[in-house]
């Protein structure tokens, strides 16, 4: 099982790598946008329509796929103060439980997201001229990453592997 788990969490860093970078490419964007449309309505007396709805979208992705890469990193939110006075054993049954409920709330969001952005099909955003399912995409995606990439820490603390914490890449040190 170990050369699948490997070759699985490589995939999945290049997964989280690409998220990681359009996050930032989308925060980026996200500013440029911005930026335009401030120039725009105070220095030229005009506004760009369509700058606030794609900023508002941009702003989704980059939100959703950072907090996908966080989970996977181990920078996701959590209460600690308990697993200090804990033994390992009991700390890793915590983590797991931890994993698995991130695991199907990232199933939700990408579920309910879907249901969200089908809804959204027919429905025209004027000043983009896309479908309203644009908006809820970035709920799909982001939920489907956080459900990959809790599925891999339940997977990995399973084979007796560490997860990955704060940048480190145990996978490699432990092979």
């Amino acid at each position: 099982m170990q050369p699948h788990l490997k070759f699985t969490a490589q995939m999945l860093r290049h997964v989280s790598t690409a998220a990681l970078w359009l996050a930032g490419g989308g925060l980026i964007l996200m500013t440029v946008f911005i930026t335009a449309q401030v120039f725009m309505r105070y220095v030229m007396n005009d506004s760009l329509v369509w700058s606030e709805p794609a900023s508002v979208i941009l702003m989704g992705w980059f939100i959703f796929l950072g907090a996908a890469v966080g989970i996977r990193e181990g920078y996701h939110l959590s209460f600690d103060v308990l697993l200090y006075f804990l033994p390992q054993g009991a700390k890793l049954v915590l983590y797991s439980i931890s994993d698995a409920v991130v695991a199907a709330f990232g199933a939700g969001m990408a579920w309910y997201g879907a249901e969200l952005a089908l809804s959204a099909w027919d429905v025209k955003l004027p000043s983009l001229g896309v479908s309203g399912a644009v908006d809820f995409l970035p709920l799909v995606g982001g939920g489907c990453l956080v459900f990959l990439f809790s599925i891999e820490r339940l997977m990995r603390r399973a084979a007796g592997l560490p997860t990955a914490r704060f940048g480190e890449d145990p996978i490699e040190e432990a092979a």
